[in-house]
């Protein structure tokens, strides 16, 4: 606990000299560079999301990805030579390709005009998807605040997230380094509703913890074969798995978490009411959530003078 405690630290540290980056976003950043860039990125996104329904979650997964690492500067793209960038650390390699695929499809969209051509960032770009893809799968269409600059380095040993065994301490530590509260982790793991894990993050609980549904429990089960626990995944919301809605929260009331982290939300009572208000009233979820997205996309901000706008999201310039 005193690790994590110390690390909550480190990023409030890492943070706090950017903060004044902060007014610098504004929704209408673009409006004399590339006028169309949301209509264009949202337009990319819906046909990455109607090749493969997996496109959404994955994106969402990278954008926090992104802001919990080092900061909303599209870090979590870049390719290092040498092997040492966040997306090939042990957490970062459970990122999907069809979120990097869909970024990189929307980057192309709006370097295809002219008039955008380079003059929007990668990490704008990917907040615009991440959006989209909350919106496309029935979540909120809030407004994304845009003004963000491209960051150069990317490394494995950057990549501190949360875990699927961590309890409400360790996830409110984790959060609060970012600036954001209990309330704002709450709403934004409701973007579990249309997440997956693979059988090695859950596996560990099944027949063994009394909080788990029994019948959810056999379903685990035969979704994880014994021989091979990471071979399997599931969905974390298996009522309505690709729909972005309040169901993550109505499963939780019935011990339906997959990840031990999903079900102490409404395991520990300081929590319990949150999940509680989310389950009956998906408008409340869907405010907060938008309001905590927000927050994310305000965490370790640069600006020109310590970042850049990347021709190709996947190498500095």
């Amino acid at each position: 606990m005193r690790r994590l405690q110390l690390l909550a630290a480190v990023f409030l540290l890492a943070f706090t000299p950017m903060a004044a980056a902060k007014p610098q976003l504004r929704p209408d950043y673009y409006a004399g560079v590339c006028p169309n860039l949301e209509s264009i990125v949202r337009g990319a996104v819906q046909q990455s999301v109607a090749l493969s329904p997996l496109s959404a979650p994955a994106t969402l997964r990278l954008f926090f990805h992104d802001c919990a690492v080092r900061g909303c500067d599209a870090s979590v793209m870049l390719i290092n030579p040498a092997g040492d960038d966040e997306w090939r650390s042990l957490d970062g390699m459970t990122l999907k390709l069809e979120g990097f695929s869909t970024v990189m499809n929307a980057k192309a969209a709006v370097d295809s005009d002219p008039q955008c051509r380079n003059r929007v960032s990668c990490a704008d770009i990917l907040a615009l998807a991440a959006r989209d893809s909350v919106f496309l799968s029935g979540g909120p269409d809030y407004t994304v605040e845009l003004g963000r600059f491209d960051g150069r380095v990317s490394t494995c040993g950057s990549v501190v997230v949360p875990h699927g065994s961590f309890d409400l301490d360790q996830l409110n530590a984790f959060f609060s380094g970012l600036g954001l509260n209990q309330t704002d982790m709450i709403a934004l793991s409701g973007g579990h509703t249309i997440g997956a894990a693979s059988c090695g993050f859950f596996a560990y609980r099944v027949g063994e913890d009394p909080a788990m549904d029994p019948g959810l429990a056999q379903e685990l089960l035969g979704r994880c074969p014994g021989d091979g626990p990471a071979a399997g995944f599931a969905f974390l919301d298996s009522t309505t798995p690709l729909r972005f809605d309040n169901e993550y929260y109505r499963n939780l009331r019935g011990g339906m978490g997959v990840l031990a982290s999903d079900q102490v939300l409404y395991a520990d009572p300081r929590s319990r009411g949150d999940v509680e208000r989310y389950a009956a009233d998906q408008d409340a979820f869907f405010g907060d959530f938008a309001a905590a997205m927000t927050r994310l996309g305000r965490v370790g901000v640069r600006t020109a003078a310590d970042g850049e706008i990347r021709c190709d999201c996947r190498f500095p310039n």
